[in-house]
Formats: C-alpha cells, sequence, structure tokens
C-alpha cells in the first residue's frame, strides 16, 4: 500500500484556488503547498494500518484549512473510504453491551470527521449519498449509553448528517426519509446533551422545510404526534432554566413553525402547544434573538387562527414575546 499514487492532485487546484486560504502571497502560497503536500501523504497513509490512527487524526485538524481539495481527494484517492469504513464497523461489537473506551471513540470520530468533510463538498455530496455511507453511522446513533465516548461519537455522527441537510437538497432529504434518520434523531432528541438535542433538532427542522419532508412527518397521525411529543418534552425541560435555552429553543420553535404549516397539525398544534411558548417564560431568552421571536410571534399566530388557545383570551403577541 506503501507505493500508491494519489488518484487526484493538489497542483492543479492549487493553482486555480482563489480562496484567503489557499491564495496570497508567495510565501503563503508556499506554505500551502507544503500542507497540501503533507495532506496527499496522509491520505495515502490511510489505507496503512500502522499509519491509519496518526493520519486520521492529522487530517481531521486540517480539514477546515482547504476542504474543497481535500474532500475530493478524499473520495477519489483508492481504498480511502473503505478505510474509512473498516475503522467504522470495527468498534460495532463495543456498542452493545456498551464496552467503547475514549481512545477508539475518538478515532473513529476522527473518521467521521473526514466523512463530514465529504458530505459538505458538492462534488461529493451526491457519491457520498449514493454508496449509502450514511447507514453506517446509523449504529451509533441508536446507542443509549451516556457516557462521554458514546456521547462524542452520537454527536460527531449526527454532524456528518447536519452537514448533508445544510444544503437545502431534495435528493439529500428524499434518500434520509427512505432510512431511519426521523425516528433517530428523535430518540437524541429525547435523551442527548443539549448540543446533540440541538443538531438533531436541527436535521428534522431542515428536513421537515422541504415539502418532500414535511409531508413525510405529517402523513400519518403516528408521526404528527411522536414529533410534537418530543418537542413538546424539550420546551417542557427548557422552561426550567430559560436563560440556557436560547441555541436549542431556536430550533425547536423552527419545527413548530414549519409544522404549523400543514393545516391537520396546525388544528392539533392548537390544543397541545406547551404553555410555556405561550406564557411569556422564554422572554427574557428571546430578546436578543429578534428572528426567533418573529418565528414564535408567526407560530402562535399560526395555531391561534384569531381565536383564543384552547378558547382562553388571547393574550397580546408582543406580552408573549416579550416586547
Amino acid at each position: 500500500m506503501t507505493n500508491l499514487q494519489p488518484s487526484l492532485s493538489f497542483a492543479g487546484a492549487l493553482a486555480a484556488c482563489t480562496s484567503p486560504i489557499c491564495g496570497g502571497t508567495a510565501g503563503l502560497q508556499e506554505g500551502n503547498d507544503r500542507k497540501m503536500a503533507s495532506a496527499e501523504q496522509l491520505v495515502l497513509d490511510i489505507c496503512n494500518p500502522k499509519l491509519r490512527e496518526n493520519a486520521l487524526l492529522q487530517l481531521a485538524k486540517m480539514r477546515e484549512i482547504c476542504q474543497d481539495l481535500l474532500a475530493p481527494l478524499l473520495w477519489h484517492s483508492f481504498g480511502t473510504i473503505a478505510a474509512l469504513l473498516q475503522d467504522i464497523v470495527r468498534i460495532y461489537p463495543a456498542l452493545s453491551p456498551p464496552t467503547l473506551t475514549p481512545g477508539a471513540s475518538n478515532r473513529v470520530c476522527n473518521a467521521l470527521a473526514l466523512l463530514q468533510c465529504i458530505a459538505s463538498h458538492p462534488e461529493t455530496r451526491i457519491p457520498f449519498l449514493n454508496a449509502s455511507i450514511p447507514l453506517f453511522l446509523y449504529p451509533f446513533l441508536s446507542t443509549t449509553s451516556k457516557t462521554r465516548p458514546f456521547e462524542y461519537l452520537r454527536l460527531t455522527s449526527l454532524g456528518v448528517i447536519g452537514a448533508l441537510v445544510k444544503v437545502d437538497d431534495t435528493k439529500v432529504t428524499s434518500f434520509l426519509l427512505q432510512t431511519e434518520i426521523i425516528p433517530l434523531c428523535l430518540r437524541t432528541m429525547e435523551m442527548g446533551t443539549e448540543l446533540s438535542k440541538t443538531v438533531a433538532t436541527y436535521i428534522v427542522q431542515k428536513i421537515m422545510l422541504d415539502d418532500v419532508g414535511l409531508s413525510y412527518v405529517c402523513a400519518t397521525p403516528e408521526r404528527m404526534v411522536s414529533v410534537a411529543t418530543i418537542l413538546s418534552n424539550m420546551v417542557v425541560s427548557l422552561a426550567d432554566q430559560p436563560s440556557k435555552a436560547t441555541r436549542l429553543l431556536k430550533h425547536i420553535i423552527r419545527c413548530y413553525l414549519r409544522l404549523s404549516d400543514d393545516l391537520r397539525a396546525r388544528a392539533a398544534l392548537g390544543h397541545c402547544l406547551p404553555a410555556a411558548l405561550k406564557d411569556g417564560t422564554f422572554s427574557d431568552c428571546l430578546l436578543d434573538d429578534p428572528a426567533t421571536r418573529r418565528c414564535l410571534q408567526q407560530l402562535l399566530h399560526n395555531v391561534t387562527d384569531g381565536r383564543g388557545i384552547g378558547e382562553a383570551p388571547q393574550l397580546g403577541l408582543d406580552h408573549i414575546i416579550g416586547r
């Protein structure tokens, strides 16, 4: 494997690169040439079992330097993706019973960071989906252990899916809806840390923003109730510490707002929207987030439809959102 030659070269790409990182003075260009040559060698090292762990670590650190060039190199280099998947499936036996060590978790998370780089790139995103590589991550999302190695593994796996949905693309949404991603995200939204809950909620939000995704969630009462129940439980939990809720809360509100675009979901939300979203519980934490305040205002307008929520006298929306 040490005699492998890179199937892509950075040389031509670097000549045309116009980003501030890759462009600039001759000295900066020379420095980036060295970094990219180092990246090429590290990608080759992934195929050597003795060098792989260090290569994964170094490439994970370098992936932000010139991601536009690294993702195609990772994807097209011979044996690289197979080697990454080999490291991923190797730890499956440690998932149940939960015996995953911090070292093993860190190594796999470095491999997942490179997959996230590939999932983010427009040239490699769809081939990445066509190869069904996200499915290799689902066993990690199915775990329930709350220890740090497992939480780190779930969070990094969610980061790969989050990279896929960041760019609006019905092909991505359609692929994910053919898998178990919604139930897996709901599970994380129910039992994860605040950060993993935030990423999982963001993924559900982005899926529902696509008409295909909203139709899927609202296709049956069971799906709609499952999503609404998890969202409600999170709101109730956040109500106990509203000052720390902003990051997660904004995605919850956007999920509710998107659900309210469906007429059946809107009617249901008129009766089951959590009281904390209607009584000003989160007013203070939304003072510096006018975009989320407007989303909450629109949500309340949608579900009340000009009537009081639950037939009660309607509070002024400006009062509810703390204006």
